[in-house]
């Protein structure tokens, strides 16, 4: 099954918990045994899996990787002025895959899975791909 979906972010910089509307897809599906591939298809934003504790985490990521990978750097000659944003995408990856089990996610307690943004405010969408096996 396939499920898709789409959310406005606000800022340049932001990581959304979309682990709650996979759930829900995920019950949706009635699959109780498989595999979901989470996937966006834009070259500046990401899918990441990461700590849900502490929101300290997701801030700390975010600038972490904008001294990795600075907004504004004199090097950068793309003309769209967002190299950085495409950078930052390739680090987190446009994907990720996780089992399902029992009909359940197979995460690590402090775990989540975000939907990022690095060029933004823009509308994003995502895809939800739950296989049975």
């Amino acid at each position: 099954m396939l499920y898709k979906h789409r959310y406005q972010f606000s800022k340049r910089m932001e990581m959304i918990d979309i682990t709650y509307q996979i759930k829900e897809d995920l019950k949706d599906s009635n699959i109780q045994n498989g595999i979901i591939v989470v996937y966006t298809p834009h070259t500046t934003a990401g899918i990441t899996i990461n700590e849900n504790a502490d929101p300290d985490v997701v801030r700390d990521m975010i600038n972490g990787y904008e001294r990795v990978f600075p907004t504004n750097h004199s090097d950068y000659r793309h003309f769209e002025g967002n190299s950085h944003a495409h950078m930052k995408s390739t680090a987190f990856n446009c994907n990720q895959t996780l089992i399902v089990e029992n009909g359940k996610i197979l995460l690590g307690i402090w775990q989540s899975v975000y939907l990022c943004e690095f060029d933004g405010p823009r509308n994003r969408q995502y895809f939800v791909k739950i296989m049975e096996g």
